[in-house]
């Protein structure tokens, strides 16, 4: 019965007409759905793409209110102050306001998320720890006449409902990443907008990503942030009267949100839980892997210009219970050492999750780092093993090549909007918790911000996920793949006004309860590349989701 269960979960994961959704845009430019495998709440709210991305908001503003001890105060707090924003609105045909209430207690954001489980749209971004780009924010706590400058450093952020979704039937574009920034300001730094974007936006979209369309952009509706000492909850509001969304729709979309949110928040089990696969299918299986790189590696060996391209796999696993995407987010934490998390779940979607160690750029103000990330080994069982096996990855003239590529080609795009750029260090070792790659920072300054739509839409795709040179590399996949990458290897972060970060979306995968699971990995094919060993490196990659499908001794946090 199990076994029949899953086949017809399976059906419908893979079948454009089972799984599919309608869209419709009302005369409010509200987006309602209707999918008859979902029950989750959904929120109404306003597509900010449909709006004139020249035309500047009436209001940008940040309201801070004093720390409290709990999540329930906090709530209490931002319910008053919404209700104090609807008494007094502001007289702007057009705007976003932030309401946001510092908490004395250190609460992760991976946790509250988890409380939340039935809301639709979500969204989770957790930064690399020691080695991330985090923000220090200052933070005016309002109370009476005095006012407290709070400096607090942002672990990470999760979020639901939309305050302001961006969504279009076109690819990402200038006029999209103008729209995103018009409801951003550098006075306002937490106003922030987390999505992402497609590996290939000339693919044809299949029925497992169409939700998430040619990109996915919100600003959550209600916010959860997990700072260095402390938590902060914070609810916003976003308007424009042009869009038939005024000020009184956003507040009554927002209540009754806030009025469904929960504050009771327990501490996930980091523990990897046993969940037992019924079944594991790959795409393409490992024969026509085998014919898929050798193609790819005579097309290197001949006269073309290919010397580098990224060929992926996709795993569709069902398994006998349940899976809950935030739940395996919480499992990857463990893994989470020098590395992204993420989950980005559109109304009527499967979420998108991830742990990923690559970084596509991080700019603050005009400053602007991206990395190079080539190269792959496991770990070694002790200490000597592993810097034996970190010996062999520096000294391997095939990896050393691959890594080049990435490099060279990074160096290259920054220096088209850079007046200088350094590279340091030039090549070392980033070690993971079951994998090692070769690694180099690279750093520069803009000449000016307006240069960061062109630094996005030039460093992706990277050779890294896509190949050199890129378009060669790009047909390539496109003949070979037989399955739509969607947003798996394509930027995934968030833009603000004075800053942004952006990953890279590999070790990744599609989840949602009742319908198992589409893991993603890829590898770089060159000169001297062999498809035995790149399929036990696509292995390697996917390792940290499949020890959640098999017994195996987890892994523990260290407290």
């Amino acid at each position: 019965m199990a076994a029949a269960a899953a086949s017809r979960c399976l059906a419908c994961f893979m079948d454009p007409e089972a799984a599919k959704c309608s869209i419709t845009i009302s005369s409010r430019q509200t987006i309602n759905f209707s999918h008859h495998h979902r029950s989750h709440l959904c929120s109404l709210s306003m597509n900010g793409c449909q709006g004139d991305p020249h035309l500047p908001l009436g209001t940008i503003e940040t309201r801070s209110f004093p720390a409290i001890p709990s999540p329930s105060l906090a709530l209490d707090r931002l319910n008053s102050a919404i209700s104090e924003l609807k008494a007094n609105p502001p007289s702007s045909t057009s705007g976003i306001i932030r309401l946001q209430v510092p908490i004395q207690q250190q609460i992760e954001a991976i946790d509250w998320l988890y409380a939340q489980h039935q809301f639709l749209p979500r969204c989770y971004f957790s930064g690399r720890g020691q080695t991330s780009n985090s923000s220090d924010l200052s933070i005016d706590c309002t109370n009476g006449n005095d006012q407290i400058q709070l400096e607090h450093n942002l672990v990470s952020v999760a979020g639901v409902g939309s305050a302001v979704f961006f969504q279009d039937l076109h690819p990402f574009s200038y006029r999209h990443w103008k729209s995103l920034k018009r409801f951003l300001s550098t006075q306002c730094p937490l106003i922030r907008t987390y999505g992402a974007i497609r590996f290939d936006a000339r693919a044809n979209i299949s029925s497992e990503w169409e939700a998430f369309g040619y990109f996915y952009f919100m600003v959550p509706q209600v916010e959860f942030d997990e700072l260095e000492e402390g938590s902060m909850l914070a609810a916003t509001v976003a308007w424009d009267n042009a869009l038939s969304w005024n000020l009184g729709h956003a507040i009554d979309a927002l209540k009754a949100t806030l009025s469904q949110i929960s504050s009771v928040v327990l501490k996930q089990r980091r523990q990897v839980p046993w969940t037992p696969m019924l079944s594991n299918n790959h795409i393409p299986s490992k024969t026509y892997w085998n014919l898929a790189v050798n193609r790819a590696l005579q097309k290197i060996r001949s006269n073309s210009a290919l010397i580098k391209v990224v060929l992926a796999r996709r795993s569709t696993v069902i398994t006998a219970t349940d899976i809950d995407p935030i739940a395996w987010l919480a499992c990857l934490q463990v893994e989470g050492e020098n590395a992204y998390q993420f989950c980005l779940q559109p109304p009527n979607a499967p979420a998108f999750i991830g742990n990923t160690p690559e970084q596509l750029f991080h700019r603050k103000w005009l400053g602007i780092t991206s990395e190079a990330l080539a190269g792959t080994r496991a770990r070694g069982e002790s200490m000597p093993k592993d810097l034996q096996i970190e010996l062999e990855l520096l000294s391997s003239p095939k990896d050393h090549l691959e890594f080049t590529i990435v490099q060279e080609s990074i160096r290259r795009k920054l220096e088209n909007v850079c007046n200088s750029v350094l590279v340091e260090p030039k090549k070392a070792i980033r070690k993971l918790p079951r994998v090692q790659h070769l690694y180099a920072k690279l750093a520069g300054r803009l000449r000016s911000e307006e240069d960061e739509f062109d630094i996005l839409s030039s460093l992706h795709p990277s050779p890294a996920v896509c190949g050199f040179p890129t378009e060669e590399a790009r047909v390539l996949i496109a003949e070979t793949e037989v399955f739509d990458r969607g947003m798996y290897a394509g930027p995934v972060g968030w833009f603000g006004g004075g800053e942004s970060e952006f990953a890279v979306g590999i070790r990744s995968a599609l989840v949602e309860k009742g319908l198992g699971a589409m893991i993603f990995a890829g590898t770089g094919v060159v000169e001297g590349s062999s498809a035995s060993s790149e399929w036990d490196e696509l292995e390697l990659k996917i390792s940290q989701f499949t020890k959640l499908l098999k017994l195996e001794v987890p892994l523990e946090i260290k407290s």
